[in-house]
């Protein structure tokens, strides 16, 4: 098959190209025009799939409900925003909830699915602390402990890629220093952890921060907290909520000036309230949860920000248009900058020969044209 349009995102710009995909793979960039296009999406931009590393659910489904129908739904559906490969994200609740969590999605990777490609699990909890929960469930949280963690990713059969905690709770770093010796990437986030104890978990293997500027210390001139470490460590990966709601414009363009165009990672943080109708009684964790005219998902009891509904597609165009953010730092921030954290930079990522068919073609507005997962042509909703 041969895909073309005049504007393809290679090497950090837009040219004039063709895409030969064959089997799920690129197997060549030649110049536009060079062969008779099977689809030829005109000035519509060619870029790299989304990838949502933070996600809870979408479409009515959690990630901790277990249920495989639901999550199938969600993979199929999720690329109508351009999102072409997700890790399904847990939040802290009781063992015996997060073990079935963790089965379910281990169960559907195994069984097959159509539509994103999942790439493991994020396990955002339940190691986190009680000060910066943020609409984490409190009866829930756990101290770390790699020996319970190691049963976790037993029942993940392994999926467990990457791990919220708070390292300050973490006596001796050993579930860090565990994780990141077995190949899971260690996220600090729900933390009051100081800048110093930043530097530590860093140290011992952190290489990531959670949904940055929400659910840590704030900044301070004399105390730069989490915030002031995810600003100040440029080599590290940090998540950020690009809805505009949860982190001001101002707060963006300064985050993405200081991280600079590799290690942003922009993320939905969605609950299974995104793209359903509102009005609806939802829940997080046990706990119900409405959604404002904002689009934020909050707490009903408390009215504590829980979670966002925003799309992918129209994260980037917020970044670029409204918080101003280069263009090539925000398309990293949602395509090669998650694929290098997650180690999976071989294949995914860029459009480049030899990586997985994973392709958003944008219209001038952001809005989604067309995905293709693997070379699949999805059918948007």
């Amino acid at each position: 098959m041969i895909i073309q349009s005049e504007r393809v995102w290679v090497a950090g710009q837009f040219a004039p190209l063709q895409l030969e995909v064959q089997s799920g793979v690129i197997q060549g960039i030649l110049p536009y025009g060079t062969q008779e296009a099977d689809e030829d999406y005109g000035t519509n931009r060619i870029v790299p799939g989304f990838i949502d590393v933070h996600t809870h659910g979408a479409y009515g489904f959690d990630t901790n409900d277990a249920e495989p129908a639901g999550l199938r739904d969600w993979v199929r559906r999720v690329p109508e925003e351009g999102v072409t490969a997700i890790l399904p994200t847990t939040v802290t609740q009781m063992p015996e909830i997060l073990t079935a969590a963790l089965k379910n999605v281990a169960e559907v990777m195994e069984e097959g699915y159509e539509g994103a490609e999942i790439l493991g699990i994020h396990f955002e909890g339940p190691y986190l602390d009680m000060e910066y929960k943020g609409a984490q469930p409190p009866e829930a949280i756990a101290v770390p402990s790699a020996e319970q963690f190691r049963e976790y990713q037993m029942a993940a059969k392994g999926m467990i890629r990457y791990i919220t905690l708070a390292p300050e709770h973490d006596e001796g770093l050993s579930l860090t220093k565990y994780c990141a010796k077995t190949g899971v990437v260690v996220s600090i986030g729900h933390s009051s952890a100081t800048y110093e104890e930043a530097l530590l978990a860093i140290a011992n293997g952190a290489t990531s921060m959670t949904h940055v500027y929400n659910g840590m210390t704030p900044f301070n001139h004399r105390a730069p907290g989490l915030a002031g470490a995810a600003l100040r460590i440029r080599d590290i990966y940090g998540e950020i909520i690009c809805d505009g709601c949860h982190s001001h414009l101002a707060a963006l363009n300064n985050y993405f000036t200081a991280k600079g165009r590799d290690f942003a990672i922009m993320i939905t943080d969605s609950l299974r309230v995104k793209s359903c109708e509102p009005g609806g009684r939802y829940d997080l964790g046990g706990h119900a949860i409405e959604v404002g005219k904002d689009g934020l998902a909050r707490l009903k009891e408390s009215g504590t920000i829980a979670g966002s509904t925003l799309k992918m597609n129209r994260g980037l165009k917020l970044l670029v248009e409204e918080a101003m953010v280069p263009f090539d730092a925000a398309l990293n921030s949602c395509t090669v900058n998650p694929a290098r954290c997650l180690r999976v930079d071989d294949r995914k990522g860029r459009l480049a020969t030899g990586y997985d068919a994973d392709l958003v073609v944008l219209g001038d507005g952001y809005e989604v044209v067309q995905t293709y997962c693997r070379g699949e042509k999805q059918l948007l909703g």
